[in-house]
């Protein structure tokens, strides 16, 4: 039997007992996604080196191939967090996609110096991240309690940054220690990555068990409707509309190593380490951006992610020393992703019932991709015609109004007793929305209440 909860999407409130451990599928879960990043950032770290400096593609060419590695797999997020969603397939689709990830390297073993291959092995380990990535978020938010999800996905981003630090590590001393043999890092990618499919399928339980299932929220219609039922809820709504406009400003992380690179001019040896310096502050800051997102509420640390993206963009244009504008960049980007990446999907996941978790987390992160990908087309082209300064330039205007809509968009949660008779609430119009005991002058998203008996 579910019982219905005190607690509001946005900030539910703390527990009163004793804190909980981290469940252990989040545990589990991580230690897979840790591994196989691994074996995806042992590939990536060297590529857009190698693809603008050493192919000669313009920043135009790198951004449609970076975007579309990036925004080709909207469909495919939307349709792996759908039919995971039908009988709580959430293990095969995720498996599924691991596993085409794992051979994707097999593809780059084979590629030679084709560009077309390479772009066809990078098309397919962002496939098989779309279609994995929607179901194991759905398993973090299934087995996890509403008020810890923040602490939930920040444990799990961290254990993930913790394998997207040790790839590049692991990359350039198989680089030495092999004089270069570029195969050999494309094949030591492929067994590890293989390794995080193993544990996926001994470790990550098929299905939650229905009596230790958290409180659902059942905003989104029940089960029928597809994907797209959930955004008969203002509040995910807005959430999935935020979404799509903080992404649209959000530029590649290589276009920020490829300007650090430009402006510092430092050897083009120490370049894919630069994703090193943000993949450390974030794996530190992950989970207590977590834990903060679930005591003071999730909208705040999301603004105020992008709001450090926002002086990173900055800090590229100062007169500043080049050290503390490198230091500064790094670090502002991984507060970025420790404030926003896992704080998203924990400010999402109360606003979706029972068997609506992989397509509703889905269409958020399809609607954030599909606006990266147009981002980074745009900025590409724009620093192509324009020369990088000015596409800069436009991306911190085009962050700062995203930013400003997004205070204004985003649902803030409102607190309603508890009990398990409690009935669910019905949705005020998005006019009429009631203010929050505690925030009289703000308007407020009613929380869920959910009343399912088995």
């Amino acid at each position: 039997m579910y019982l219905a909860t005190t607690g509001r999407p946005d900030a539910p409130p703390s527990p009163s007992g004793v804190r909980r451990r981290v469940p252990g599928t989040v545990l589990a879960l991580g230690t897979v996604s840790l591994v196989t990043d691994v074996s995806s950032e042992m590939v990536t770290a060297v590529l857009p080196l190698y693809l603008v400096l050493g192919l000669g593609l313009s920043p135009l060419q790198f951004g449609l191939l970076d975007g579309l590695s990036t925004g080709a797999t909207a469909l495919v997020r939307l349709l792996g967090g759908a039919v995971a969603d039908r009988g709580g397939r959430h293990k095969t689709v995720g498996g599924a996609g691991y596993t085409l990830s794992a051979l994707s390297r097999l593809g780059l073993l084979l590629a030679g110096g084709s560009t077309g291959w390479i772009a066809g092995a990078i098309g397919a380990d962002r496939l098989g991240k779309g279609v994995r990535t929607a179901p194991r978020d759905a398993l973090i938010t299934l087995h996890s309690a509403p008020e810890e999800l923040g602490r939930a996905f920040g444990t799990h981003r961290a254990m993930d940054t913790a394998g997207a630090l040790l790839g590049p590590l692991v990359a350039f001393a198989l680089l030495w220690a092999t004089a270069d043999a570029y195969d050999a890092v494309f094949a030591v990618s492929f067994c590890v990555g293989a390794f995080g499919v193993v544990l996926w399928l001994l470790f990550v339980p098929g299905r939650r068990r229905t009596a230790a299932a958290p409180a659902r929220t059942p905003l989104s219609g029940g089960r029928r409707g597809g994907p797209l039922a959930g955004l008969r809820s203002p509040g995910y709504r807005r959430i999935v509309v935020c979404a799509a406009l903080l992404g649209a400003a959000t530029i590649g992380d290589s276009f920020l190593y490829l300007l650090l690179q430009r402006r510092l001019a430092f050897d083009a040896t120490w370049f894919p380490f630069l994703p090193l310096g943000a993949a450390t502050v974030f794996l530190v800051l992950a989970v207590p951006a977590g834990r903060l997102a679930d005591r003071l509420g999730r909208r705040r640390p999301l603004l105020y992610g992008h709001g450090a993206l926002f002086l990173a963009y900055g800090l590229l244009l100062t007169p500043l020393p080049d050290l503390v504008v490198l230091l500064g960049v790094l670090a502002l980007l991984g507060v970025f992703y420790a404030a926003t990446d896992g704080v998203l999907m924990a400010l999402t996941g109360p606003y979706l019932s029972e068997g609506r978790q992989g397509g509703g987390l889905a269409l958020v992160q399809t609607a954030q991709a599909l606006a990266r990908f147009g981002s980074a087309v745009a900025f590409g082209a724009l620093w192509t015609m324009s020369g990088p300064e000015t596409a800069l330039t436009a991306a911190l205007v085009a962050l700062a109004a995203a930013v400003c809509c997004a205070a204004r968009l985003l649902p803030r949660g409102v607190t309603t007793p508890a009990g398990p008779r409690a009935a669910v609430p019905s949705e005020p119009s998005e006019r009429s929305e009631p203010s929050e005991p505690s925030e009289p002058s703000e308007p407020s998203e009613p929380s869920p209440l959910p009343e399912r008996t088995d």
